[in-house]
């Protein structure tokens, strides 16, 4: 049974950039929902890190009318489910907590299908949706933590897959103008763990509010196992369906990353650095046991989690924080830790890395407020 999401639909015009429609005919809409802010509120719960501050106010947005009501406010932050960032300290605006909910599929042609989702879905029972439809090409992704609004922005990838490469249409309010633009794949700008929202800052300022996200499911499926990891899982199927992959990754996931309701973390807490032909040549002459891939224009990524472990940090803490000791590359709150604690930790490591491989690590999730220069 498909979900209906709350929506505004109107008349089109280009803009560079997306496709803009005017939401002249909102304001027919009966009833507006509340706007309460919840004041001096405790972010605690609405980050998997479980680092503590606090906003000045705080909405939970389930209608688009309550963009259109709080679009003018200043400063503010659009946030998801808080999966991929660290709460910096506390923040003297309105937080914008999205949780619009809602998903249906919303076209079919011969090649594919295009499934539309809410921005504050849950990314995991989103895929698992999905997949029970019958329509598979996101099962690589299961069980990645957040939300399918924030999906688009960090470009959320896993097992050979980037969510961007599905993608078909991301619709958001734009909080200057009001109106409503659609951003195609290619307006996305898509990078490795990056997309135009990041290079442009507006997943901090919240200039534009994601309210739902279009994928493009092909037909013509073709399974994903090309990484050692999952290939090894699967092993013993001579032909992975859709669902044995997502069960597989699934599987691996569990084994090596901890529960964020069970051990605070962010996910991988840093970037896998891409480094030019002559520095990999020369780190695999001295490092011949360090995973690599070969990437299109001809540079390498290596695996962080590699180097982190191999410069003596899985499984080892720093005050209250850690890196976790069945993925060097996930950073752990043992419980009352700071951001501070989390800054400390990650100079740490990225300086033993730095000095053994010569190899810079960045750090993966948002931090916001944002940290002065130089502090990251």
């Amino acid at each position: 049974m498909t979900q209906p999401i709350p929506s505004f639909r109107a008349t089109a015009g280009i803009v560079p950039g997306g496709l803009t429609l005017s939401l002249a005919g909102c304001a027919s809409t009966p009833g507006t929902p509340r706007t309460e802010a919840a004041t001096s509120a405790d972010l605690t719960p609405y980050n998997t890190l479980a680092l503590p501050a606090r906003a000045a106010r705080l909405v939970s947005v389930r209608h688009v009318a309550q963009l259109m009501a709080l679009r003018r406010a200043q400063p503010r932050f659009i946030l998801g489910g808080g999966s991929n960032l660290v709460f910096a300290g506390d923040f003297d605006g309105l937080v914008l907590h999205m949780a619009i909910a809602g998903r249906q599929l919303v076209h079919e042609d011969d090649d594919a299908w295009y499934v539309e989702a809410g921005a504050g879905e849950n990314w995991h029972e989103f895929v698992l949706w999905t997949l029970r439809s019958g329509w598979p090409g996101l099962e690589n992704l299961a069980l990645i933590p957040g939300s399918v609004g924030a999906a688009p922005i960090q470009n959320i990838g896993a097992y050979g897959l980037e969510a961007g490469e599905r993608l078909h249409r991301v619709e958001a309010i734009d909080m200057h103008s009001g109106e409503w633009v659609h951003f195609d794949r290619a307006a996305c700008r898509f990078g490795y763990r990056d997309s135009r929202w990041k290079q442009e800052g507006w997943h901090l300022d919240g200039r534009f509010a994601i309210v739902r996200v279009t994928f493009r499911l092909p037909k013509r499926w073709q399974p994903q196992i090309r990484y050692a990891d999952l290939a090894a899982e699967l092993a013993d199927v001579a032909q992975p369906d859709a669902g044995q992959i997502a069960d597989a990754v699934i599987a691996l996931r569990q084994r090596k990353l901890p529960d964020p309701a069970r051990l605070p973390n962010a996910g991988s807490f840093f970037h896998n650095p891409v480094v030019d032909a002559a520095a990999a040549t020369r780190l695999l002459a001295s490092y011949p046991a360090l995973a690599h891939y070969p990437q299109p224009d001809g540079r390498c990524k290596l695996a962080a989690g590699w180097l982190i472990e191999q410069a003596g940090w899985k499984g080892r803490r720093l005050g209250p924080v850690g890196m976790y000791e069945k993925q060097a590359l996930v950073l752990v709150n043992h419980g009352g830790a700071c951001a501070n604690d989390v800054l400390a930790l990650m100079h740490a490591v990225q300086r033993d890395v730095r000095e053994r491989f010569g190899v810079e690590l960045t750090p993966e999730p948002t931090f916001f407020p944002l940290l002065p220069e130089g502090a990251g």
